[in-house]
């Protein structure tokens, strides 16, 4: 395993970022917006959304390179994601990590799988009204190797969006960007489950 991880840090020459972001998408959010599909059919709380290479100030989208993951491989993301979601951030931002797709997904399993999902989320059935940074403290509390400077909440219409959590290289959180657009909300909706 540990020589995968080391082949996937190298990525290509042309794979010029530095860092990644770990994005997880409260899914009653998407919902309640007026989108529908089978991640609105699961009833699913926070989902991952991607892994993102940023390069400093913003990500690079759409880049040539990497051989594509199969079907299989794309479909076997979705006990994680939801479905159609992997080729589309794979085609978006996987592509640009300098990885195969096969590796994209092995690390993007990876970073998801090290992180711990707040179990009052799990439970919440009601829409609510909080801080958004009570958000930002419950995945603190579950992981204690982040703290505030390596997280970020996002709020779309006024309702709790994304955690998106910074991740060097190899996985290990450090500071996000001071650009990075987050959620200040004292009032945020949080749709429930």
């Amino acid at each position: 395993m540990r020589l995968i991880l080391a082949l996937m840090l190298l990525g290509s020459p042309a794979a010029a970022f530095d860092h990644y972001i770990l994005s997880l998408s409260w899914s009653p959010t998407w919902c309640a917006q007026g989108n529908d599909g089978a991640q609105c059919d699961r009833r699913q709380g926070f989902v991952l959304h991607g892994l993102w290479p940023q390069d400093g100030g913003g990500w690079p989208e759409w880049c040539d390179g990497g051989r594509d993951p199969t079907r299989a491989e794309s479909r076997a993301m979705e006990d994680i994601m939801p479905p159609g979601l992997p080729w589309y951030q794979w085609k978006k931002h996987g592509r640009c990590s300098g990885l195969s797709g096969r590796d994209y997904y092995a690390l993007t399993r990876e970073a998801y799988a090290r992180i711990e999902l707040p179990e009052v989320f799990t439970r919440l059935r009601d829409d609510i009204r909080l801080p958004a940074s009570v958000v930002e403290d419950a995945f603190i509390e579950a992981n204690p190797a982040l703290d505030a400077e390596s997280i970020a909440v996002t709020c779309d219409d006024g309702m709790i969006d994304e955690v998106r959590i910074c991740l060097t290289r190899d996985l290990s959180p450090r500071p996000c960007e001071a650009a990075m657009r987050e959620c200040r909300l004292r009032d945020a909706e949080m749709p429930g489950r």
